[in-house]
């Protein structure tokens, strides 16, 4: 399809300015020439989306190869032998589950006893297609929290299209039907917590404009069932240059709930407040921390920096706990204990409670490990670990409040994932579910390697490749990372990867670079602001031991990233556009002299810095993807995708780029799925079409 003539006449006009401009210094909000793209759901720029789609599904979806990659994706996305994910509420067994009969999904549920056979027998809760259809909307749940200890109501966050914003209503488990008037909280960027069976506490805009900078709520207050909005009390306020605030509630299996209201400072900062009878009293906690669970009454915190406190220093990584009691009596005064200290090559995964045992999962070399925490008299704990393979993921998926019960997934790249439910109390696992094999991994082995990066850290990396796989450089690899806000990567089967790419000779590789939690706070605090090079430096060198291997070569060599990651392939594909013949740049940020204007940009700022701080801009102007893109350089055509309804990176960053390139003469690819906020689509059929379009575009230039 061509270009509406506007677009046409506006590529052609704007080329040679655009081309002059590269030389120049990056350009201000005054003259950057596609400001007009920022106007997310404008009619100008939806119509330059539309015939951008046209264009890339004109050759990706023409692709002889691209219906057999779609059906694959699809016979995956749809699969009925999927495991469903296991929630615990009131003893029975929760899932959300989609599929071609339940396009955005139903929420249903069964007994412990019939989740545990092969084809257990589900009752539907609440099918989000119907209540779409009812009430004219694009229902999608976002999350829904059960007030303990009853679990027979919950608040359920309905998403419209996939976005951020969602809508709050009270849904009553035993008669399946939202509660005629229960709890209601209309559309918005918010968060909510039960205080009591009759009480929430709400975080919203409760007055217009009462958002911070980064467009999230900054007032908590109390709402009473029965009361409209407008007859909510106050109960905490923070600051508009806050990024935001948020309440949470814990109950032990004596019933006992805490409730906290975490006021974030930064991205990475928070101050914690204790909800008493008398108000709101802040905690002596350091801000570099993370609330866990409560086990008895004993909260749990991981702590991402070092806290000297009681005579005593916490190292950074470690994972303590709290006497609530102590918390409410004397809170500037703090005696935590420990739990659990990382080794130099470990860091903390995840800590979840049962009725009186702390699951927690770490990483050893970027491999799971789990163990069971039993409080014993005193204020200390006893351990004993879990007996799981050695070589994979290790994860949490829930536990349960009112048991020792708790549902363990492992899974690795070429070992399906499987479910199983633990006794915290004896130790015993049993696999109740196990997903079939939906490739064929018999020719295939997993190893792990190192890099070093410019500045001699060594950098682990795990790589999928053929058995026997020659060492030649013409094996077509695909490079994935991360490098951010303390995520860490490890292991993980992938239908898609396994069928679309690997099954076809291709090779898969995840680098475990800083910036990410891999080894800890450290290994995140590394990449922080100015010191990011070193993030972008490691993925480089990663790609350059490929090379030196003679695994790949930068013909054969692809790389791909999402959201954070989509940075970092913006970072590559500018600065290293000699190490890559594919670029898949995901959901992105890319703009970075912008990004904090545009959605929720600014709660980032503790990550990235900021353009309003001299260094950090200077910093920001050197990387920044959007900015660099310079004329007469041998760039790869990269894929470039995003989706309109991202309200939290928002699509702009990718249609300014993509314009950007196809102004200075770049070839390049450009897809925007209209629906499913940040990720590549709200129902199934949308994330299998994403899934092929990018595999198609890996396949056309890595394989042929």
């Amino acid at each position: 399809m061509r270009l509406p003539l506007f677009t046409a006449v506006l590529a052609a006009t704007l080329a040679a300015a655009a081309a002059a401009a590269a030389h120049a210094a990056p350009p201000s909000d005054q003259n950057d020439p596609y400001l007009w793209l920022e106007d997310a759901h404008g009619a100008r720029a939806m119509s330059w989306v539309g015939a951008e789609n046209a264009k890339t599904l004109g050759v990706l979806e023409k692709d002889p190869r691209y219906p057999a990659l779609y059906a694959d994706a699809l016979k995956i996305a749809e699969a009925k032998d999927r495991i469903p994910t296991p929630r615990i509420i009131g003893g029975d067994i929760y899932n959300f589950w989609q599929d071609a009969d339940h396009v955005r999904g139903v929420w249903r549920k069964t007994t412990l006893a019939d989740y545990r056979t092969a084809d257990p027998h589900w009752t539907p809760v609440l099918d989000l297609d119907a209540l779409s259809t009812a009430e004219k909307a694009n229902w999608f749940i976002k999350g829904e929290d059960c007030q303990e200890p009853a679990e027979r109501r919950c608040l359920i966050s309905l998403s419209d299209g996939g976005e951020d914003a969602v809508t709050v209503r009270e849904f009553d488990l035993a008669s399946q039907s939202f509660v005629a008037g229960g709890f209601a909280i209309p559309s918005g960027k918010q968060s909510s917590a039960w205080e009591t069976p009759d009480s929430i506490l709400a975080v919203r805009e409760w007055t217009p404009g009462e958002l911070t900078a980064s467009g999230y709520p900054y007032v908590v207050k109390r709402l009473l069932r029965g009361q409209p909005l407008s007859a909510a009390t106050e109960v905490f306020r923070g600051k508009p240059s806050d990024v935001e605030v948020d309440a949470q509630s814990f109950t032990n299996a004596a019933g006992r709930t805490a409730t906290f209201i975490q006021r974030g400072v930064t991205f990475f900062e928070s101050e914690v407040y204790l909800v008493t009878p008398n108000g709101a009293v802040k905690l002596a906690l350091p801000p570099k921390m993370q609330l866990h669970d409560l086990v008895g009454d004993r909260m749990t915190v991981s702590l991402n920096q070092d806290w000297s406190t009681d005579g005593k220093t916490f190292a950074q990584g470690s994972l303590v706990a709290l006497n609530l009691d102590a918390l409410a009596s004397d809170p500037a005064h703090l005696k935590p204990t420990l739990i659990y200290q990382p080794g130099p090559r470990d860091s903390l995964d995840q800590a979840a409670a049962t009725t009186d045992r702390l699951i927690v999962t770490t990483l050893d070399n970027v491999r799971g490990r789990a163990f069971v925490y039993t409080p014993v008299a005193g204020g200390g704990w006893t351990h004993t670990k879990l007996d799981l393979p050695d070589n994979a993921a290790i994860g949490v998926v829930d536990t349960d409040s009112h048991s020792d019960r708790a549902f363990i997934s492992v899974t690795g790249f070429l070992t399906p994932s499987t479910v199983s439910l633990l006794d915290a109390h004896t130790g015993y696992l049993s696999v109740v579910k196990a997903l079939p094999a939906k490739f064929d991994a018999s020719k295939d082995q997993v190893d792990q390697y190192e890099a070093t990066s410019r500045d001699g850290t060594k950098v682990p990396y795990f790589i999928v490749h053929p058995k026997g796989m020659k060492l030649d450089g013409t094996n077509p690899t695909i490079l994935n990372a991360y490098g951010g806000f303390q995520v860490s990567e490890t292991p993980n089967y992938s239908a898609n990867i396994g069928k679309l790419w690997l099954e076809h000779g291709g090779v898969f590789v995840l680098a475990n670079i800083r910036g990410g939690g891999e080894f800890g706070p450290a290994w995140h605090e590394a990449g922080l602001k100015t010191k990011r090079q070193v993030i972008y430096d490691d993925f480089a060198g990663v790609a350059e031991d490929l090379i030196a291997r003679k695994i790949t070569s930068p013909r054969r060599l692809g790389i791909m990233g999402g959201s954070n990651g989509g940075l970092l392939m913006g970072v590559e594909f500018t600065e290293r556009p000699d190490l890559w013949h594919a670029v898949d740049i995901q959901v992105p940020l890319l703009d970075m002299l912008r990004f904090e204007k545009i959605a929720a940009g600014t709660s980032w700022v503790g990550e990235y810095g900021s353009v309003s701080v001299p260094e950090e801009r200077a910093f920001l102007e050197k990387i920044s993807p959007y900015n660099n893109l310079r004329p007469g350089v041998a760039y790869p055509e990269p894929f470039i995708w995003t989706t309109t309804k991202d309200d939290r990176v928002g699509p702009q960053h990718a249609r300014k780029f993509a314009a950007k390139l196809g102004a200075m003469g770049y070839p390049y690819m450009f897809y925007e799925v209209t629906e499913g906020g940040h990720g590549s689509g709200a129902n199934l059929k949308e994330k299998a079409k994403t899934n092929a379009l990018e595999y198609t575009y890996f396949t056309r230039k890595l394989m042929d």
